[in-house]
């Protein structure tokens, strides 16, 4: 769990002063974390992990999480957590576009995939074999194309589309890229984009937005290791996180938070995340057995059909 990654530097800053709460972590990504409780067993080192939504029913599945719920559970909506409660988003992500208005060549600020196609400028996304954001970006095109998660050939269509014009870069849209002015148009999580935007010299120069005809809206769970030395210390981690205290604390860390309807967030803090209304049209995954068996042939799909085009 890195410190700056939605702000759990804070979390663990409030439980420390509330509750005593000391902690120690290791940044390791969300397989490496479901890894290392199934081979530890009863030698567990972890209590809590933090991983994409997309491994919370896997961890699940293996056997090594536990249970809790916290008591704002009533608000979490039922498609962000497992009826048990071995799971539930504690904040979300939504796929955007991050600008450099200064790279645009003449052409409009992109509002959606549609404006894509007819722009002079370059969309980075990134590797969609290693990536789980650049993998989301090609299912939230494939959304605002009436593609579903069986059936992303809208999106590849348009990327190809972008490949075929020498539109398409194989930048990685991240800070050091963005930053040294390789992105002229990036594919990336609403939480980062918000992120690199206040972190440039120029915040001005650069527009984050949800595109308006569609996209994928995911997120991150806490998972309570099944076989924790401390339970109960992970379970008030999650009790927290859930409070209105811990879910204004992930915003201050551009990530918007499952509860978001159910909070007033102080002024400061709801100005580092995009307003409601840009969100009206975006969409949880609902059939996960069906994106976990696409996301697996995306990446011989995507140097098929987009790669291929680039030569």
């Amino acid at each position: 769990m890195p410190d700056d990654w939605a702000n759990w530097g804070g979390i663990w800053k409030d439980l420390e002063a509330k509750y005593g709460l000391k902690h120690m972590d290791t940044d390791m990504s969300s397989a490496q974390e479901i890894a290392k409780f199934e081979a530890e067993k009863d030698n567990a080192s972890g209590d809590i992990g933090d991983v994409g939504a997309a491994f919370g029913p896997i961890a699940a599945a293996k056997g090594v999480t536990q249970p809790y719920k916290p008591t704002t559970w009533e608000q979490i909506p039922d498609w962000a957590k497992d009826k048990e409660g071995h799971w539930a988003l504690a904040y979300t992500g939504t796929i955007a576009f991050i600008v450099n208005k200064n790279l645009l060549h003449g052409s409009e600020i992109p509002k959606s995939w549609a404006d894509l196609k007819t722009g002079k400028y370059k969309v980075s996304i990134g590797d969609v074999s290693t990536a789980a954001q650049a993998a989301n970006g090609v299912l939230a095109a494939s959304y605002a194309m009436k593609g579903d998660e069986s059936n992303i050939e809208p999106g590849l269509a348009l990327f190809t589309d972008l490949a075929k014009q020498k539109r398409l870069s194989l930048a990685n849209p991240t800070i050091q890229t963005i930053e040294k002015g390789e992105i002229e148009v990036g594919v990336v999580w609403d939480f980062n984009g918000l992120s690199y935007r206040a972190k440039m010299a120029k915040p001005d120069d650069y527009v984050v937005l949800i595109p308006s005809d569609g996209s994928v809206i995911s997120g991150y769970t806490t998972i309570i290791n099944k076989y924790a030395k401390h339970p109960n210390a992970a379970k008030l981690a999650r009790e927290y996180t859930f409070s209105d205290a811990g879910q204004i604390n992930l915003a201050r860390g551009h990530a918007r938070p499952i509860r978001a309807e159910h909070i007033k967030l102080p002024e400061d803090v709801q100005a580092k995340l995009l307003p409601h209304e840009q969100y009206k049209n975006v969409t949880p995954i609902k059939d996960a057995a069906a994106w976990e068996k696409t996301s697996k042939a995306l990446p011989q799909k995507w140097n098929e059909q987009v790669i291929i085009e680039m030569n």
